[in-house]
């Protein structure tokens, strides 16, 4: 039995591996090391911020759940983009619609430059570019979003037919606006060294960051309902070809008797079956071949 790849999958393995990688970290320091303090956390906090339990002993797997995470969403972003290329999603059809899709792949990739490297040079080693690097994730991401709405605006304006377009638009607007707001609240925090609500609204970013990665599935989604037709493509029955072990490049046909018989294709019938969405009959086939002899 074959499996068929479906695109909304790729989301899913991304915000799970991300709320994995939260949860491991979270339940490190709450129950496993009974919510110690890391020797690269402020004097009088006693929440840490994500990147504190990254730094030390869960580092490996802080940088594989960011790896594979932001690997999986920009694989979401290209899908999308394809997909609306190739007609199977709506597709972008202004110029206005290309250039922010296209800027919204761009900064989510500078996002995931910023989220893999921040885990790789921790906060207890590289503070200073652990922070440039935090500050390119997130404004990263936030960009990209911000873009992701303007070509969705776009689109649910040219195409009102569709309304997972507008279904996507209101997820994917109250993630920036409430991420906005927490950003600054975060920023404040963090200025004025209120270091546990700060670290608390980091770890809360981080969890809306997952349903934001989880939206996607709304927007590969539709394309299930878009894939090839069976009929649109040859296939190995239509070829007269039986699915077992035969894959010498035999047809079957029927003999005068009655019977069937195999018989080898020949290159020009392969090619043919092989571009033309119109099954080749071998014995069709075999009958023009021999009226052209004559």
């Amino acid at each position: 039995m074959r499996v068929r790849f479906s695109y909304w999958v790729l989301p899913i393995i991304s915000g799970v591996v991300w709320l994995a990688t939260l949860l491991g970290l979270l339940l490190e320091w709450a129950v496993d090391e009974h919510k110690k303090r890391y020797p690269s956390m402020s004097p009088y906090a006693t929440i840490p911020f994500i990147s504190n339990i990254g730094a030390h002993e869960m580092k490996p797997l802080f940088i594989a759940g960011c790896v594979i995470t932001t690997v999986f969403l920009d694989l979401s972003f290209a899908s999308d983009w394809w997909l609306r290329h190739r007609g199977r999603l709506v597709p972008n059809t202004t110029v206005g619609e290309k250039v922010f899709s296209g800027l919204s792949i761009v900064f989510a990739i500078i996002g995931t430059v910023g989220l893999i490297m921040l885990s790789i040079f921790d906060t207890a080693n590289h503070q200073r570019l652990h922070n440039i690097f935090l500050g390119l994730f997130i404004g990263g991401y936030l960009i990209s979003a911000i873009f992701i709405c303007l070509e969705y605006r776009r689109l649910r304006r040219n195409h009102r037919e569709h309304r997972i377009l507008r279904t996507s638009f209101h997820i994917k607007l109250g993630f920036v606006l409430l991420e906005l707001a927490l950003i600054i609240s975060f920023a404040v925090c963090s200025r004025i060294k209120k270091r546990n609500a700060a670290a608390v609204l980091e770890w809360v970013i981080a969890f809306i960051f997952s349903a934001y990665v989880f939206s996607f599935i709304v927007d590969l989604w539709p394309a299930m309902h878009t894939k090839p037709e069976r009929g649109s493509r040859v296939r190995r029955r239509d070829l007269g070809m039986p699915n077992g072990d035969n894959n010498s490049g035999a047809a079957v046909c029927p003999s005068s008797s009655g019977s069937t018989q195999l018989r080898d294709w020949t290159p020009m019938e392969m090619e043919e079956a092989r571009h033309d969405t119109v099954p080749v009959q071998p014995r069709q086939a075999h009958m023009n071949r021999v009226s052209d002899n004559f």
